[in-house]
């Protein structure tokens, strides 16, 4: 399903971190960004791991890489938290979930309403005893 712009907008606010991944430490690390060192494996090109939560910390981050002609990369990754799935289902738009809730939810409300009044009629539950012996024969 299509996203909306608040899907978006609470998918790179709530949900998206970026990973940016580089041979050597850089100078200093802004704030809002979470270093960690990968272990040695053979294989490994990058040893060290920077998890940016917001897009300015990484921006200033990856500024700062390219003064310092660093060499890096640079992943979008979903953070590992409870509510994730939550308000990013995948490839579902969450705000076209809860439109359908509001109306599922007002749907039977207004049919539950309705079926209250007619049994609370008691020219209906005449009628529809009268129906009901009618069909038993």
């Amino acid at each position: 399903m299509q996203l909306t712009r608040f899907d978006r907008w609470l998918r790179e606010k709530f949900v998206y971190e970026l990973h940016i991944l580089t041979l050597r430490p850089p100078e200093s690390i802004p704030a809002g960004i979470r270093a960690v060192d990968l272990p040695d494996a053979p294989g490994k090109r990058y040893k060290h791991l920077f998890i940016a939560a917001s897009s300015e910390a990484a921006d200033e981050l990856i500024r700062q890489l390219k003064e310092n002609n660093q060499m890096f990369t640079a992943q979008i990754v979903d953070r590992e938290a409870w509510y994730v799935p939550f308000i990013a289902p995948k490839e579902k738009s969450v705000t076209w979930w809860l439109f359908s809730v509001v109306v599922i939810s007002t749907s039977v409300f207004f049919a539950l309403l309705y079926l209250k009044s007619l049994v609370e009629d008691p020219e209906f539950r005449k009628n529809f005893m009268e129906a009901l012996e009618l069909l038993k024969g």
